[in-house]
């Protein structure tokens, strides 16, 4: 029976001429390798790895074996590294197109005289330019309350704009400006079509202009998400916002940049992040496509008009299925609809006798399934003052409603 020691100790010999003869052995078998086996094998290319012998030799060392040094000649191989990619490339063509936003308002210092600062920064994005103007879309938040604006270009040049117009509720805005310096304009994508997983890149100023043109790449993590926005801090959500999700780091200063794909193509506009400590790599952007009807509304009205409800909605997807037939009453054939909250007084849905917890599932002919569905039949289908017939189910029981459409003025 033999015993196991985990420990390691080797073994003493008692002979020290042991080790002669192999170490005489390899020295002979390597050299033998390193004068013939090797330029060998170096002339069929089946080494994982390039080879460089440099012609040359050191003072006072002789290359005695010149046949080895034949063998050898003409090896060596120049490696050119290109290191520009596909972003750097649409980097580079894009960024003039991404802009600083400086707002900038009047502030009262310790003698009651008047001055003016900047009171925060954002980033824009020129996408039109039109008979020596220029107009840049940016986000609300990012010029909310100034009293002057400033565009800075990509070479630090200033640019004093001035504001068309600003919508609180999708969060942008436009302005407009001289275009003597400006270089490039973006070019407009289609959001429709991307894909979650696809590559995504954000370019924007990040914590102010001292890391402006900063450029992130990520993903688009997910489409047509419906994140809940309350603008007067009173508990309820008075607006839904449809955004891109998408891992690219967006920060404060960030907000109102580019976000684009791999086609160098304007795909959104970013505005937030989720920022709490337990979250990581999620930000949002508002779609290009959402966003073009109100930019072109914002260049010549400098207001949005937009037909609306008047209540606080959710998709029934947001809640668990069992509280569909439980708390609802919905029939066993209903796939989809969006349940309301919560109804606003003296609104359209209020006159129209809607009240909480109705679900509706349809809005004229349209089958309603989500909240992205009632903002897009609201807003790109219906007008201010038209009627629209809501079908309805309230404790399991199907009925319609017809609503006159007033206009939403916050």
């Amino acid at each position: 029976m033999g015993y196991y020691d985990g420990h390691y100790r080797p073994q003493r010999r008692s002979k020290r001429t042991n080790w002669l003869l192999p170490t005489v052995v390899g020295i002979a078998i390597g050299a033998f390798l390193f004068a013939f086996a090797l330029p060998t094998l170096v002339k069929m290319n089946v080494l994982p790895y390039n080879i460089f012998i440099q012609d040359q030799t050191s003072s006072g060392i002789e290359q005695n074996n010149s046949s080895l040094q034949g063998d050898f000649e003409g090896m060596t191989q120049n490696i050119s590294v290109d290191v520009s990619t596909q972003i750097t490339d649409i980097v580079d063509d894009v960024a003039p197109a991404v802009v600083g936003v400086a707002n900038i308002q009047s502030q009262s210092n310790f003698w009651q005289q008047e001055q003016s600062g900047e009171a925060g920064t954002g980033s824009g994005v020129i996408y039109k330019v039109d008979d020596g103007r220029a107009f840049v879309v940016t986000n609300h938040h990012v010029v909310a309350g100034a009293d002057e604006v400033e565009v800075i270009l990509t070479d630090g040049t200033r640019v004093k704009a001035e504001l068309r117009g600003s919508d609180l509720f999708t969060d942008l805005a436009v302005l407009e400006m001289d275009s003597s310096n400006v270089e490039k304009v973006i070019e407009m994508g289609k959001s429709e079509n991307i894909k979650v997983g696809e590559p995504a890149i954000a370019i924007g100023n990040p914590l102010g202009l001292n890391l402006s043109g900063s450029v992130t790449q990520g993903i688009i993590s997910g489409k047509q998400r419906a994140i809940p926005q309350d603008f007067d801090n009173d508990g309820r959500s008075d607006w839904q916002a449809e955004v891109i999700q998408t891992d690219a780091a967006i920060n404060p200063g960030n907000s109102g940049g580019a976000l684009i794909n791999m086609s160098g193509k304007l795909i959104g506009i970013n505005s937030m992040k989720i920022a709490q400590s337990a979250v990581e790599g999620i930000g949002f952007a508002i779609p290009v496509d959402d966003a073009i009807p109100i930019i072109n509304q914002l260049e010549q009205a400098g207001t949005v008009t937009r037909p609306y409800l008047g209540v606080e909605a959710y998709s029934l997807e947001d809640i668990a299925q069992v509280e569909w037939e439980r708390s609802l009453s919905l029939p066993d054939d209903i796939d989809g609809g969006i349940y309301i909250r919560s109804v606003e007084p003296a609104s359209p849905a209020d006159k129209a006798g809607l009240v909480p917890y109705d679900v509706i599932t349809q809005l004229d002919d349209q089958k309603i399934n989500n909240i992205i569905d009632l903002r897009k039949h609201l807003y790109q289908v219906k007008e201010v003052g038209e009627d629209m017939v809501i079908t309805y189910y309230r404790n399991g029981e199907k009925q319609q409603a017809t609503i006159e459409l007033a206009s939403l003025d916050y």
